[in-house]
C-alpha cells in the first residue's frame, strides 16, 4: 500500500486571509517613510514576495539599504496592527486540514513570511496541530519561485517530488513547485487570478479547500 502524499501549502491568500492586513500594513509602511503613493491592488499583487522583493517591485529604483528599511518598518506595523486586525483562516480551511491529516497526508507550510510570524499565525488560526513542518523567508537563502523551500521540505520530511503536490495562490508558487519537480495546484481565492495560474502551468486550479481532498486522493 502506497504512503500518503505530502502537501505543502503557502500560507497568505491560500490558508489565511492576511490581504487586509498586508496592505493596510503596506500603505502604513508608504506612508511613513514617505514614498509615493500605490494603490491597494498594486500592494496586493506583491503579495508571496519576501518583503524585500515586494518593495523592489512597488519601488524598482531605490537603493538597496532603502529596501531593508521598508522590510523593517513593515514588519514593526504588522505586529502593531496584529493587536487590532487578527487575520482568519478562510472558509473550511480547518476542517479541510483535519481531514486531510485524518486520510494520513503530511501536511506544511512553505512561506514568504518569517518563520516567527508563521508560526505564531498558524497557532492563532488554530491550524497548527495539523501541520508537521514550516518553512519560512528566513529560512532559505533562495525564496519563491526558487524550488529551495520545496526542495528542502522534502528533504527534512523524507519524501519525493514526485510524491508532493503544492497549493498556492499565486504564480511564484506553482513555479516554485515545479521547479522542484513537485504537482501543483492553484487556488482562486487568494490573491492571484486564475488566468496567473494557467499562465504558471499549475496542474489543478480549484475554486474551494475541499476540492483539494479529492485530488490529494487520486494523485
Amino acid at each position: 500500500m502506497m504512503r500518503k502524499k505530502l502537501i505543502i501549502f503557502d500560507f497568505d491568500g491560500t490558508l489565511g486571509d492576511t490581504r487586509r492586513n498586508i496592505v493596510k500594513t503596506m500603505q502604513m509602511t508608504i506612508k511613513e517613510l514617505q514614498l509615493p503613493g500605490r494603490t491597494d491592488d498594486e500592494c496586493a499583487s506583491t503579495i508571496g514576495l519576501p518583503l524585500v522583493g515586494c518593495f523592489r517591485a512597488l519601488f524598482p529604483h531605490l537603493q538597496p539599504e532603502q529596501y531593508q528599511l521598508c522590510a523593517n518598518t513593515y514588519r514593526r506595523i504588522f505586529n502593531e496592527n496584529l493587536q487590532s486586525i487578527k487575520p482568519q483562516a478562510f472558509p473550511h480551511v480547518v476542517e479541510t486540514l483535519s481531514a486531510l491529516k485524518e486520510q494520513g497526508f503530511t501536511l506544511t507550510i512553505a512561506s514568504s513570511r518569517s518563520h516567527a510570524s508563521l508560526s505564531e499565525l498558524t497557532e492563532d488560526m488554530g491550524i497548527s496541530d495539523c501541520i508537521s513542518y514550516l518553512i519560512g523567508a528566513d529560512d532559505v537563502k533562495q525564496a519563491k519561485p526558487q524550488p529551495e523551500p520545496v526542495l528542502n521540505t522534502l528533504a527534512a520530511m523524507h519524501f519525493e517530488a514526485n510524491e508532493a503536490l503544492v497549493v498556492g495562490d499565486m504564480a511564484v508558487d506553482i513555479l516554485m513547485g515545479a521547479n522542484a519537480g513537485a504537482k501543483t495546484c492553484g487556488v482562486t481565492w487568494g490573491n492571484g487570478t486564475k488566468k496567473e495560474l494557467q499562465e504558471a502551468g499549475a496542474d489543478y486550479i480549484i475554486d474551494t479547500i475541499e476540492e483539494l481532498i479529492e485530488i490529494a486522493n487520486r494523485i
